[in-house]
């Protein structure tokens, strides 16, 4: 099997069209003449995003292209912190096929958004079934339910289908985010790329938070609110596991301790990150709601921990794939909160880790990785995907 060509650019020019122009030319000069494929697009908010769209496809015409707004971005090893900057990614050659897709409004209900996502998306990359598939999804961070959102997708894909990708950022503001299909700029809404490949895809995780203390069980929760855990107020116990750190990350939020988050149990063992913040009355909060009757655990991190686990999800990403070009691949802008004045590590590694392999990615309001059974929804974690 022929390596995927693709290419990428970057730009930090302070016009939205030169900007999208720039970046999207210096990608497509790295296809050296291939058929453009697909098309995937991370941008600032703080751009004219449509007008930003209108330089990229002034290069790329009519291909299908994809993408979200961000907490900053990763390509081939740059660390590009939040700010203005655009990156582009091409992928080509006919390796695999793409099928993209677009809904919006699904704050109303995230599950039948996925469910409604997959179907189209799947539709769309053709009648002819490829053996295998995966989907990359990219979402509206502030949109509601992202895990029922793979819920969702989960329904009409299966076990099978293996879900990796974002939900989109807006560089630490908290003003909106936004996810690109085509032309269009779609808040409230999220894309999915079905991609359709005759090998195994496989999406890893890894995110070097230890459990602090014993599994307790979460015995009462009302949407994203935590009331009760083992039968006492969340508040108290969530307080009781914290350490205390005095020093407050650039841009975070001052109500949550990014250094402490709830790992959910999975069957197997393993922890899922689930953040948390205590609000102004003292409630505790998570970014997408614990089901009840869930166990979990107080988890904790610190920089090497984070770090360490990036040579383990480089590996298990181009473990099985047949000459891989590209590793798509996300990360949150928690994890930038806790690295600080190491932020710029992280790009360093995976990329020094994937070797001839180019790495692309942004920083996320949360990451999605779905490979064994419904969950997959993630905070501080890094997800990716080999191609």
């Amino acid at each position: 099997m022929t390596r995927m060509p693709f290419g990428s650019g970057r730009s930090s020019h302070e016009d939205a069209t030169a900007a999208g122009t720039a970046a999207a030319r210096a990608a497509l000069a790295g296809l050296d003449g291939a058929a453009a494929d697909l098309v995937i697009v991370y941008a600032s908010i703080r751009y004219d995003l449509a007008a930003l769209l209108d330089g990229v496809r002034a290069v790329t015409g009519e291909t299908p292209l994809v993408g979200a707004t961000t907490s900053g971005q990763f390509s081939e090893g740059e660390f590009i912190p939040p700010g203005p900057a655009v990156s582009v990614m091409i992928l080509g050659g006919g390796r695999y096929r793409f099928g993209s897709a677009v809904v919006g409004g699904i704050s109303s209900d995230t599950t039948a958004a996925g469910r409604d996502l997959a179907r189209r998306a799947r539709d769309a990359a053709g009648s002819e079934p490829t053996p295998y598939g995966a989907l990359l999804l990219l979402a509206d961070g502030m949109a509601g339910d992202m895990q029922g959102l793979l819920n969702g997708l989960y329904r009409v894909t299966g076990a099978q289908v293996p879900v990796v990708g974002g939900a989109a950022g807006d560089d630490r503001t908290f003003a909106g985010s936004s996810v690109f299909h085509g032309g269009e700029v779609v808040a409230n809404g999220a894309v999915a790329v079905w991609i359709g490949s005759e090998q195994p895809l496989r999406v890893v995780s890894g995110h070097g938070w230890q459990p602090q203390g014993l599994p307790m069980l979460v015995t009462r929760v009302e949407g994203q609110l935590v009331h009760e855990i083992d039968g006492r107020p969340a508040a108290d116990v969530y307080q009781e596991g914290l350490v205390q750190d005095t020093t407050a990350p650039v841009g975070a939020r001052s109500d949550w301790r990014t250094a402490h988050s709830f790992g959910l149990i999975e069957p197997d063992g393993t922890q899922v990150v689930r953040g948390a913040l205590l609000d102004e009355q003292g409630a505790v909060r998570t970014f997408t709601p614990l089901p009840e009757y869930c166990a979990v655990q107080i988890v904790s991190a610190d920089q090497d921990g984070l770090l360490d686990v990036i040579e383990n999800v480089v590996e298990d990403a181009l473990g099985d794939i047949d000459e891989p070009a590209v590793m798509l691949t996300f990360s949150c802008i928690a994890r930038l909160d806790l690295l600080r004045d190491r932020e710029g590590e992280e790009a360093a590694r995976l990329h020094k880790a994937a070797g001839p392999v180019a790495t692309f990615g942004f920083y996320t309001y949360g990451e999605f990785a779905r490979s064994v059974g419904v969950s997959g929804y993630h905070n501080a974690t890094i997800t990716a995907l080999a191609l």
